[in-house]
């Protein structure tokens, strides 16, 4: 979600200075996920129209940092993730979901991997998406995301202090999958 808000950001030449003294320009912006059974995938919609690919090109990526920083931007998406999360029932990735967005969720999952190997999975991502990207380009971008999320001051990445970590650096995506999905029937087990 703060990829497409980048994105939209960036295509109508909206200086964060003008997000900060005028947030309503947010307003504008609507996101929604499609799943396409082509891939089997939930697609990012921004104002109707697929913008999957586009939030995945680097000039998305070595922004989003900076928009995500901003608590304007922040509290307006907070809003959407919440009213998506409303009746419960809803996977949400992201890196305050635990902790601001729904810290009362019934199960966290603290998703995390070697920044090498991130990096590696991205880059595959983006050449298979036949983007135009090196990837040392890709491992920058990571390290340097991860570093200014961290330390922040607006919802700075961190892990909930409920929730579970899931290292899945030496997994793939149907083991992880696997255990997350154990985890999940287990707390709903409990409910």
């Amino acid at each position: 979600m703060y990829r497409a808000v980048t994105l939209y950001l960036l295509r109508n030449d909206i200086p964060l200075s003008e997000v900060k003294t005028h947030p309503y320009i947010l307003d504008n912006i609507k996101i929604d996920f499609k799943f396409n059974q082509d891939n089997d995938f939930f697609e990012t919609y921004m104002n109707g129209v697929s913008v999957e690919n586009l939030i995945r090109k680097m000039d998305v990526a070595n922004y989003v940092s900076e928009v995500s920083a901003l608590k304007e931007i922040r509290d307006f998406l907070y809003a959407q993730q919440r009213r998506f999360g409303k009746n419960k029932g809803v996977v949400m990735d992201g890196r305050d979901i635990g902790t601001k967005v729904f810290p009362d969720a019934e199960l966290k999952i603290f998703m995390t991997a070697n920044p090498v190997i991130r990096a590696k999975r991205r880059f595959q991502e983006l050449q298979q998406k036949q983007i135009p990207v090196s990837y040392e380009e890709v491992l920058d971008n990571i390290q340097k995301r991860d570093e200014m999320d961290t330390n922040r001051i607006e919802s700075p990445l961190v892990r909930a202090e409920d929730a579970i970590i899931l290292d899945n650096s030496n997994m793939g995506i149907e083991e992880q999958s696997r255990v997350a999905l154990t985890w999940a029937k287990g707390v709903i087990a409990l409910s």
